[in-house]
């Protein structure tokens, strides 16, 4: 059996890019300062010695002014950082990135300012959508702007709607009031007519509850992407007879373009556990191709260090069962999409490099050094599966021979 297995520690960075600067974000550094602030609270680094043993500090430390002082006896992996082409530091261009498309023309934002969307769109929307009307309209926290106006909300009738310093367009509802499908109906007249504003994303963020104390997101959130302007390597392994087994939000960041097989999962220890089913249960030739969402959700976006460095443990008490589940001629690429700081000002992501681990069965130490761009992780994978290669990106096969 032959398969690959690319695992994305959504918003794992691990120290700031050149280009940072421009970004507000000289000076991040996700990994490092998850890694000091456990160990200025407890005198000690964490333990995650599985992730070490793959050279994850060892990349960590190419590119981080703040080293890290752990030593890693034995490594038994390929590891290097690598930076974004891309000009924006989301999701969607992280992973188009990786999978060989760099999104090199800017996204639609919207200004930091009350009332932010145009009220044209805002016109169009609630009148399509049959609704009295929208709140927020502004740049918040999804979870903190729910206990604000989620009772209002329930009151009304009218969505939450709220965006980031990302190019996107997030919806909140109550799932039984408001209703799950409404609040899905509404989300597609967004996306329709946001095309024209180039913004990357519509998300529906449901969630449930009483009144502001106990208000909660639900899994059932759902992503409404723009489809990738050109092919991916997930359409070139398709168009190629490979398969392509997409778990976590996967799916929607591409718009469901070259996806085989779907499989959602809620929290990361269901993701992982989905992510081990579906190399158990996918033909040879298959790319499992899993998002883990809750290094960036739960814990980066809401500046959480502690949370997010449980989460980091989680991870690296789970690489012995991935391991096990390979077969010798098996490949497994971990890596990031942008980095999210928990330690940073604001709630945004972070421009940094993010690491690229490979391992396979007999691997030893393998330095990759820094890759110029994400999309080195795709052209590696086409060459795995020996597709055609795509047109950005370095394939680094060979070095892991």
């Amino acid at each position: 059996m032959r398969k690959a297995i690319l695992l994305v520690a959504d918003s794992l960075g691990i120290g700031y890019t050149p280009d940072a600067l421009s970004f507000g974000d000289q000076g991040a550094n996700t990994f490092g300062h998850v890694m000091q602030d456990y160990k200025r609270k407890n005198g000690s680094y964490p333990e995650i010695p599985n992730l070490c043993g793959l050279g994850l500090i060892s990349a960590a430390n190419k590119v981080s002014e703040e080293k890290l002082a752990i030593e890693t006896r034995k490594i038994e992996g390929a590891y290097g950082a690598a930076k974004e082409l891309s000009k924006g530091k989301d999701t969607p261009s992280g992973h188009w990135e990786m999978a060989g498309l760099p999104v090199l023309k800017d996204w639609g934002y919207f200004p930091k300012t009350d009332n932010c969307f145009p009220a044209n769109f805002v016109r169009e929307l609630t009148e399509e959508a049959g609704v009295p009307g929208i709140i927020g309209n502004c740049h918040a926290s999804g979870t903190d702007i729910i206990k604000v106006l989620g009772e209002e909300h329930m009151r009304s009738g009218k969505p939450i709607c709220y965006t980031s310093g990302d190019s996107v367009f997030q919806v909140a509802c109550h799932e039984e009031i408001f209703g799950l499908e409404k609040l899905f109906s509404f989300c597609e007249i967004a996306r329709d007519l946001l095309y024209k504003e180039n913004i990357g994303r519509v998300i529906a963020r449901p969630f449930l509850g009483s009144k502001s104390e106990n208000f909660l997101r639900t899994g059932n959130r759902k992503d409404y992407s723009i489809e990738p302007e050109t092919d991916t390597l997930l359409d070139v392994l398709v168009a190629n007879n490979k398969r392509v087994a997409a778990v976590g939000k996967i799916s929607d960041i591409f718009a469901h373009k070259g996806i085989s097989t779907s499989t959602k999962a809620i929290g990361l220890k269901s993701l992982i556990d989905e992510t081990l089913k579906v190399m158990e249960e996918s033909p040879e030739e298959t790319l499992v191709f899993t998002n883990l969402v809750d290094f960036d959700q739960e814990y980066g976006h809401r500046r959480d260090p502690d949370g997010y460095c449980r989460a980091l443990c989680y991870l690296d008490s789970r690489i012995d069962d991935i391991k096990e589940a390979m077969s010798h001629d098996d490949l497994l690429i971990i890596s990031a999409d942008h980095g999210c700081d928990p330690t940073w000002e604001g709630t945004d992501h972070t421009r940094e490099f993010v690491p690229v681990i490979a391992y396979k069965k007999g691997i030893g130490e393998v330095d990759l050094g820094v890759r110029d761009t994400f999309a080195d992780v795709g052209q590696t994978l086409a060459s795995f599966f020996k597709v055609p290669p795509l047109q950005v990106g370095r394939c680094f096969l060979d070095s892991l021979a």
